[in-house]
């Protein structure tokens, strides 16, 4: 069978490279995002999805209900999908945040925050596990990261280790995968974090630049108006 995986449509959060991690706050689609997903109809064979999941946030559930055609009533709803806890970053712009990752590492928790974006990423495979224990085909929405992990993985060199910033994910356009190999993607993936050291960087590190314009960038940064000095943040 297969899963077919993919980021919620564009929100005016996304658009404006602003960070959400609680689904308590209700962040709708954009007259865009919803366009997307009637363009999604053309590339997902819908009328054989036998299972859709989405994550708690009303953008992914949202997302799945305009791709079903129907209220979600169908829709599995599993929390382990959700983006990450931001902490006290919650609202903000997606640079500050970057900023305190690239010092502290991935292993570290923000303050204010409920897990570390290590554990978040562990969470997230975790759901993308469990869901293949639901017929499929299925459709499972999301958030920019995860995406983003499983599309690095998909094109990863090898030996290369998991980066702390990722390419970011496009908006509604599903990753295919078969059970099989999704399974075997998630256990190395898990096993990866099982053998790193715990990120506590205390500094600038080795990896990438992220930038605004363009360059290498977590899945949910998006672009914000900056000053120029502020447009290209610390190596991540």
């Amino acid at each position: 069978m297969t899963t077919f995986i993919l980021r919620h449509g564009q929100t005016d959060y996304s658009k404006q490279y602003l960070v959400n991690g609680d689904p308590a706050h209700a962040i709708r689609l954009t007259e865009e995002g919803v366009r997307s997903c009637r363009n999604a109809w053309f590339v997902l064979p819908l009328h054989r999805v036998r299972t859709w999941l989405a994550s708690e946030f009303p953008r992914a559930q949202q997302t799945a209900s305009l791709l079903m055609g129907v209220p979600a009533s169908r829709l599995v709803v599993d929390a382990r999908l959700n983006e990450l806890d931001y902490g006290k970053f919650e609202g903000g712009p997606f640079l500050e945040y970057a900023s305190w990752l690239d010092h502290h590492g991935g292993s570290k928790r923000p303050p204010g925050a409920r897990e570390a974006q290590r554990e978040g990423i562990r969470r997230m495979l975790s759901g993308v596990r469990a869901a293949l224990d639901y017929p499929g085909p299925r459709v499972l929405v999301c958030h920019g990261l995860l995406v983003s992990i499983l599309l690095w993985h998909r094109d990863r060199s090898p030996g290369e280790a998991m980066p702390l910033f990722f390419p970011e994910a496009p908006c509604v356009e599903p990753l295919t995968v078969s059970d099989e190999a999704l399974d075997e993607w998630v256990g190395t993936l898990l096993a990866d974090l099982d053998g790193e050291k715990p990120q506590d960087r205390g500094g600038r590190g080795d990896a990438v630049i992220l930038r605004v314009d363009g360059g290498s960038a977590v899945a949910t940064f998006d672009r914000v108006d900056h000053s120029p000095e502020e447009k290209e943040p610390p190596h991540a």
